[in-house]
């Protein structure tokens, strides 16, 4: 165990992540940084947020990117644009990219 504060038991740790308030969930939907930004910043990833352009490295919609549309901090997705699919009906809905998978 390397945090004496922080349990390390499964349950307890899915449930502090499941319950998570919306201001705990900002910080733990953070996307990774590209290389160029990495040393610019000296930082590995960030909170992603509005407006901010994502390349996604994983899943169906692999190698595509787009400018983050909403981050939907309830059900742990971000919307990216451009990124969706028709419905029977002919609308358009958004596919909820996962933060981990950009």
């Amino acid at each position: 165990k390397t945090h004496t504060s922080v349990s390390s038991q499964r349950r307890k740790s899915r449930k502090a992540h499941f319950t998570a308030t919306s201001t705990l969930r900002r910080k733990i939907m953070s996307c990774h940084l590209s290389k160029d930004l990495k040393t610019k910043y000296d930082v590995r990833s960030i909170p992603v947020r509005k407006g901010d352009v994502v390349k996604i490295v994983r899943g169906s919609q692999k190698g595509r990117d787009g400018k983050v549309t909403a981050v939907y901090r309830k059900k742990w997705c971000l919307h990216v644009e451009k990124v969706q699919r028709d419905k029977a009906n002919g609308q358009q809905v958004q596919i909820p990219i996962s933060s981990s998978n950009c």
